[in-house]
């Protein structure tokens, strides 16, 4: 049922996943074309698309997004605030829709929790390499205005995009560094390549 729900999963949940998190709202409130109100448009965009993350490990549960990660979201016009780290529970997979991750190691914890979850959880890097390939034209058409069009739209990609991996295994090239730590050259690399991944999942959803 809607919304259509995006489960973004790293390590800790301070640095990749929140950036993940926080760009694919910006990416759908941009696609909104101005229908969002406030930074971040995160009660606006929510309806359509709820974005949200957790870490497989649970030492940094309630912090605040990583300094470097949180400049990162900023720079590009999204928005920080409300987060809190938390630690990946079951019903957090469970409720998810599509759940991307940012590494191998973690979309394998994620299938050993769930592993009814693994047709819907991908490396956020395989993800991305993977939804070029799919025929848009195909999928259910999508209306912003109509909630339940979207989620449709978006379970109708999710199940393409697996059937476009065909069981193969991620590739090395699709898991995101771990950036905490390494100073804001490598948190903007990372952000690049999340933005790579959620711009056209955003695009595909609401075209």
């Amino acid at each position: 049922m809607p919304p259509f729900t995006v489960l973004h999963v790293c390590l800790g949940n301070i640095c990749r996943s929140p950036m993940a998190e926080r760009l694919l709202a910006l990416a759908v409130r941009e696609r909104l074309a101005g229908r969002a109100a406030g930074p971040g448009g995160a009660d606006a965009v929510d309806h359509l698309v709820h974005s949200h993350s957790a870490g497989t490990g649970g030492w940094h549960a309630g912090e605040e997004m990583n300094p470097p990660a949180a400049r990162q979201v900023r720079s590009r016009g999204g928005n920080v605030a409300d987060f809190g780290a938390r630690k990946l529970r079951s019903e957090h997979i469970d409720a998810a829709d599509l759940v991307l991750t940012a590494t191998a190691d973690q979309q394998e914890y994620v299938v050993a929790l769930r592993p009814d979850a693994a047709d819907r959880t991908f490396v956020l890097g395989e993800f991305g390499r993977l939804l070029p390939t799919v025929d848009a034209s195909a999928l259910p058409p999508a209306d912003p205005g109509d909630p339940d069009a979207v989620f449709t739209r978006g379970t109708a990609l999710v199940a393409a995009v697996a059937a476009a991996r065909s069981g193969a295994s991620p590739l090395p090239g699709d898991d995101l560094d771990d950036p905490w730590g390494r100073g804001d050259q490598c948190f903007s690399r990372v952000a690049d390549e999340i933005e790579d991944a959620v711009r056209p999942l955003a695009a595909v959803l609401l075209p």
